[in-house]
């Protein structure tokens, strides 16, 4: 069996990947350089893909940061530090990119339908407080309906498109703890929202904070590099 797995290098992505493969499917890897600020994420996918064997990883770029909006892409806007749960619940982070699950979705969907492959991974998580839209079921439902409308092979019934969110309500505890479970090497992994020109992690932002929060519930050291 054949599975697109949209692959950032980070801790959700790889843990997706395990589960994949663990399930039996050959891993079609796609990455994509969306106008991120860095891109220690993309070499972490070309490091995890290695280490997950995976059959194709295609890389793609597509500069969502030519429209702003989001930390992420935009040096302008700072990335935020030392938020608790409650003000990441709060509200829409401005580490949203606009659309991104969207469009990244979409060149999976093309990547599967010329693949062949009716499963299509990706490593979204609606209940670790980043509070993103496109990480909500309903949303995941919708594009899976629209997949199977919108195709060549949905429409004539060659592929029922599928999409696979196994992390989808499961705390950062769990992910890692099912990742070490199934030997996921974190090491390889980076997170960081905003990392040091050596690509070590800053420690404070969001993602790194909900990261270690994580390791800490599954009891283990993170091993990647932080800043402090």
């Amino acid at each position: 069996m054949k599975a697109i797995l949209l692959l950032s290098g980070g801790l959700d992505s790889t843990t997706t990947a395990a589960i994949a493969r663990s399930r039996g499917f050959e891993l079609y890897a796609l990455t994509v350089s969306y106008g991120q600020r860095h891109r220690w994420e993309l070499e972490a996918a070309r490091r995890v893909a290695e280490a997950m064997g995976v059959v194709r990883h295609e890389f793609l770029d597509v500069d969502l940061g030519r429209f702003g909006g989001s930390a992420l892409t935009c040096e302008e806007m700072a990335v935020p530090h030392g938020r608790d749960e409650a003000e990441m619940g709060s509200d829409i982070p401005v580490t949203y990119v606009p659309a991104r699950n969207t469009v990244l979705l979409s060149l999976a969907l093309a990547y599967a339908e010329t693949v062949g492959a009716a499963d299509i991974f990706l490593g979204v998580n609606h209940i670790d407080y980043s509070g993103y839209p496109d990480c909500r079921p309903a949303f995941l439902e919708a594009f899976e309906k629209m997949a199977n409308l919108g195709t060549k092979a949905g429409v004539e019934g060659t592929l029922k498109l599928k999409i696979h969110a196994p992390l989808l309500t499961m705390s950062k505890g769990e992910i890692i703890r099912r990742g070490l479970e199934l030997g996921v090497d974190y090491s390889l992994t980076h997170t960081c929202y905003d990392p040091d020109a050596e690509g070590r992690s800053c420690g404070e932002c969001d993602a790194c904070l909900l990261r270690l929060q994580g390791f800490r519930e599954a009891g283990v050291a993170d091993p990647v590099e932080y800043q402090k």
